[in-house]
């Protein structure tokens, strides 16, 4: 039988430009995560029991030293991890014990971190969120546009933001934030 390694959308881009970093999180699984009609407390216990995170407020997400749990919409979030495996959601499911609806979402986003001192400025040339720390603080996490692609912005450190869009625009995307990084170094 042959060995199927997954290849990551953009091939595990990494590329450093002056004091900005842009890289490809290709270690990253993604599992999208519904939450059962009136099953929110259920699922807050299971996921604190699970993965020591708590359930985070609409436009934000909470953290662990190796989760991420995004709220996407009502009843809805999406938990990133390092896992390189192709088993993430069985092994989601089964830690979840039945508290919530799981899919593997990992084939179908192209994760890419931003990081330095400038990455505001980059991204402000794309994006129509306001970035400023009052508006858009560490923990923040909301859908936008950026050249009209859907990008799911995570702003993760202080100097450091978490793009997600999709995989079928994948090369657009690295396009549209390569551009924007060379016009501002």
């Amino acid at each position: 039988m042959a060995d199927l390694t997954a290849i990551p959308p953009l091939g595990g881009h990494d590329e450093t430009t002056g004091d900005l970093r842009l890289r490809e999180r290709g270690d990253l699984a993604l599992v999208s995560i519904a939450v059962p009609l009136g099953g929110e407390a259920t699922l807050a216990k299971a996921l604190r029991s699970a993965f020591k995170l708590d359930l985070p407020d609409p436009g934000r997400f909470s953290a662990s030293a190796t989760h991420y749990l995004i709220r996407t919409g009502p009843d809805q979030l999406l938990l990133a991890f390092a896992h390189a495996a192709p088993d993430a959601e069985p092994r989601v499911a089964k830690a979840l014990k039945g508290a919530a609806y799981t899919t593997d979402q990992t084939g179908a986003w192209a994760v890419l971190e931003l990081s330095g001192p400038n990455c505001r400025t980059v991204l402000e040339r794309i994006c129509p969120l306001d970035l400023h720390d009052m508006a858009f603080p560490v923990g923040a996490a909301h859908r936008t546009l950026m050249e009209h692609l859907g990008v799911l912005i995570l702003h993760t450190d202080a100097d450091t933001f978490l793009l997600m869009s999709a995989s079928s625009s994948a090369m657009s995307f690295l396009h549209a934030l390569r551009t924007s990084i060379r016009y501002v170094s």
